[in-house]
């Protein structure tokens, strides 16, 4: 079974990530869903939710096989810590290791230079601008819900649906028809005919 990183901070957007992972944990998806820290101590989600991280970065071996790191916004990333991920997201890029990122979690790729050669999307330009003041990678922000360049996914924090379609497409967990039908059951609560 491949294996998904979900990388949680104190405050994290528990909603961000819910469709993609709920979808990736079903054992006909052939994933298993781990959340990794900066360390094991319990995360508490905006929306209540206690989670226990299953990895802390010191002691996850970036030898271990995983698929891909998903990176959801919230409160968390206001606090310089939890940039510690910086390593681990540095080692994705650096083995073709597809980053899907969301909300604020995109500003935080944004002020590493993580955006500034692929196409991407945050919460808006000026946003983005404003949170990360070493992003230089105007030229090719898209002002669109998802964008899939490559090995990054980026979002803007009301594209809990379109990032959740480019992960899964990403992964080949579904496809085309498929895909969208899901889509629009979740989107617009029935299956287009």
């Amino acid at each position: 079974m491949k294996k998904v990183l979900v990388f949680i901070t104190d405050g994290f957007a528990d909603w961000e990530a819910s469709y993609v992972t709920a979808e990736l944990n079903k054992p006909e998806a052939g994933f298993q869903v781990q959340t990794i820290a900066i360390d094991k101590n319990p995360k508490v989600s905006m929306g209540g939710l206690t989670v226990l991280p299953d990895y802390d970065l010191q002691d996850f071996s970036l030898k271990s096989e995983f698929s891909m790191l998903i990176i959801p916004g919230g409160t968390g990333w206001r606090e310089k810590k939890n940039h510690q991920v910086e390593k681990l997201v540095s080692f994705c890029f650096g083995h073709n290791i597809p980053v899907a990122a969301i909300c604020d979690a995109t500003t935080f790729l944004g002020n590493y230079g993580f955006l500034d050669n692929y196409k991407h999307t945050g919460n808006s330009l000026p946003y983005l601008k404003e949170g990360a003041p070493n992003y230089r990678g105007d030229k090719e922000y898209i002002d669109k819900q998802s964008v899939n360049d490559g090995c990054l996914i980026t979002a803007n924090g009301s594209g809990a649906l379109e990032f959740s379609r480019d992960i899964l497409n990403k992964l080949d967990v579904l496809k085309g028809k498929e895909l969208e039908e899901w889509y629009d059951l979740f989107k617009n609560g029935f299956i287009k005919k």
